[in-house]
C-alpha cells in the first residue's frame, strides 16, 4: 500500500504497549513458568508463551494452565500471575532498540506520540516510568482509564482527545488485532508492528489495516520526514 494516505494525515502516533513499544514478554513468561515450576510442572517454552502475552492474564494462564475464565481455579490462578508479575515486571523488560531511534525521530520532528494499552494503570504507568518513557509521551491510556478496553475505540478516542486532535490526524500502531479493531472503529489509520506478539489467531494481513511493517523505522516512511540523524533535516 502506498505511504501517502498516512503521511498526510497523521499529525500524532499512538502505540500499544506490550509488543509494539515494549518487550515485556520475558517477565510474563516467567511468571507463568515459575507457578508451574512451583507446581511440580515443566516450564514451557518461551514461543509459546511470548505468541499469547497479548491476550493478557486470560491468555497467560490458558495456555499456562489450560484454564479459562469461568473454568475451575481460574480467578485465584489470574491473581497469582497478576502478583508474580508484578513483583518482577521490571526485571528483563526493556524498550525495543528499534524503537528507541523512532521516539527521537518523533521528538525531533516534534510529532506527539502515546501510549494506549490495555494493561491496568497498576502495571502500566509504574513500567512506562521506569522505562524512561513517561516524560516523552505526550499520553498515556491504560486498560482503566474509561469504561472500555480494546477492542472497543474508547480508549484511543480518549487519547486523541487528550492530544486535542481529531481522530483521523492520529495513527495507532499494535501487534494484535484488537489494536486494528479499535483503531479502525475510532477512524484512525492503523498500523500493525509485525515484531510483535501477534497472537495465535488468524494472520495480521487478515486483520485490515492499512499498513504492516516489518521494521520500526518504516514508520517514518509512512509518517514522511527526512530520517532522524538527517544533516539535511530542517
Amino acid at each position: 500500500m502506498s505511504a501517502s494516505p498516512l503521511a498526510a494525515r497523521t499529525r500524532a502516533v499512538l502505540f500499544d504497549l506490550d509488543g509494539t513499544l515494549i518487550d515485556s514478554a520475558p517477565d510474563l513468561a516467567g511468571a507463568c513458568n515459575e507457578m508451574r515450576i512451583e507446581r511440580g510442572l515443566a516450564p514451557l517454552p518461551f514461543p509459546e508463551l511470548r505468541r499469547m502475552v497479548g491476550s493478557g492474564a486470560r491468555g497467560m494462564v490458558g495456555v499456562a494452565f489450560g484454564v479459562v475464565p469461568g473454568g475451575d481455579g481460574y480467578e485465584a490462578l489470574r491473581d497469582e500471575f497478576l502478583a508474580r508479575y508484578e513483583a518482577r515486571m521490571t526485571r528483563e523488560t526493556r524498550v525495543f532498540e528499534a524503537m528507541v531511534p523512532v521516539l527521537a525521530w518523533l521528538a525531533a520532528e516534534r510529532i506527539p506520540w502515546g501510549i494506549v494499552t490495555n494493561k491496568a494503570t497498576r502495571f502500566a504507568a509504574p513500567l512506562v516510568a521506569w522505562l524512561g518513557l513517561a516524560e516523552q509521551a505526550a499520553t498515556l491510556v491504560c486498560g482503566d482509564t474509561v469504561a472500555h478496553a480494546k477492542p472497543h475505540p474508547a480508549p484511543l478516542l480518549e487519547a486523541a482527545a487528550r492530544l486535542r486532535l481529531a481522530p483521523g490526524e492520529c495513527a495507532y500502531v499494535g501487534d494484535d488485532r484488537r489494536d486494528v479493531d479499535a483503531g479502525r472503529a475510532a477512524a484512525m489509520r492503523t498500523v500493525v508492528a509485525t515484531w510483535g506478539y501477534l497472537g495465535a489467531g488468524d494472520a495480521p494481513e487478515a486483520w485490515g489495516a492499512d499498513h504492516l511493517i516489518d521494521q520500526p523505522d518504516e514508520l517514518q516512511g509512512l509518517i514522511g520526514g527526512r530520517p532522524a540523524g538527517d544533516p539535511h533535516r530542517g
